[in-house]
């Protein structure tokens, strides 16, 4: 018999941040992670926002595929997702804007799940 694999998330919401946040770290054992944002504006004329997946290591950290959110900006109700493939057990964490410059993100809530 296989035992599946243990799923966890976390969630929370952005109030304010600058381009290149860095959000919470969390421990991945291994497998796919999914991020959403529901409800986001920002303080510029912009309508998308990139959310990077980053791995926590020693040396310069890797940058996994980055996923434009445009459909939470829609309203406060609308959420954005975005998929990572498993890129195996450690410490993650997702920037937010980290090619943008002097934009302020809010997200009315949003989840991670691993």
């Amino acid at each position: 018999m296989v035992t599946p694999a243990q799923a966890a998330s976390w969630s929370g919401y952005l109030s304010g941040v600058g381009p290149g946040y860095e959000s919470r770290r969390w421990t991945d054992s291994g497998g796919s992670t999914t991020i959403k944002f529901t409800g986001c504006s920002t303080d510029g004329a912009t309508s998308v926002t990139n959310v990077t997946l980053r791995k926590d290591v020693t040396g310069p950290d890797p940058y996994y595929v980055k996923a434009a959110f445009t459909k939470c900006h829609e309203s406060t109700t609308a959420t954005s997702s975005g998929s990572w493939v498993d890129h195996g057990s450690g410490n993650y964490y997702f920037v937010v804007n980290d090619s943008s410059t002097g934009v302020k993100l809010w997200v009315k809530s949003l989840s991670v799940s691993y």
